[in-house]
C-alpha cells in the first residue's frame, strides 16, 4: 500500500494544527513544509468536507482542528482522502474474477486489509505530534 500526497499533506495539515493550537492560514502550513499553497488549499478542502478541521473566514479566521487530536485516528484521515484501501477489487466487489467464489486469496486479503484499518485505528494525531508540541524540533537532524 502506498499512500497518495493529498494523504500525506493531509496528516501534515492535521499534526500542524495539532501542534500549534490555533487558526491559522493555508500559507503558514504551506511554507513551513515548503509545499505548494494551490495543493493544499484542495487537501484542506476535503479535510474540512469531512469534520476534520473547521474553516473560519473573515478576520480572525483560518484553520482549527473541528475535534480534539486525540480523537482523530489516522484511519478517519486516510479512509475519507484515498477512498478504498482495498487491496484488489475481488475483496470489495462481487463476480469480478472468475476464481472468486472458491478463491483463498480473496479470504488473505480481506484479513490483511482488517489488519490494516485496525492499526491506523489504533493511532490518533496525538500519538503523532504531541498537542501544544513544537514541529521545529523535528526538523532538527542533529
Amino acid at each position: 500500500m502506498r499512500l497518495s500526497l493529498h494523504t500525506d499533506y493531509a496528516l501534515r495539515t492535521l499534526m500542524f494544527l495539532a501542534a500549534e493550537q490555533r487558526r491559522v492560514q493555508i500559507a503558514e502550513i504551506a511554507e513551513f513544509f515548503r509545499i505548494s499553497k494551490d495543493h493544499l488549499a484542495k487537501v484542506v478542502q476535503r479535510l474540512a468536507q469531512v469534520g476534520l478541521i473547521r474553516s473560519i473566514r473573515g478576520v480572525g479566521g483560518g484553520l482549527e482542528l473541528a475535534r480534539p487530536a486525540d480523537s482523530i485516528s489516522l484511519l478517519d484521515v486516510i479512509e475519507p482522502i484515498e477512498g478504498s484501501l482495498h487491496l484488489l477489487d475481488c475483496v470489495a466487489i462481487d463476480d469480478v474474477c472468475v476464481i472468486q467464489p472458491g478463491c483463498r486469496l480473496k479470504t488473505i486479503l480481506s484479513e490483511a486489509e482488517q489488519l490494516q484499518r485496525d492499526y491506523f485505528a489504533k493511532f490518533t494525531i496525538a500519538d503523532v505530534v504531541k498537542p501544544g508540541a513544537s514541529l521545529v524540533q523535528l526538523t532538527d537532524t542533529a
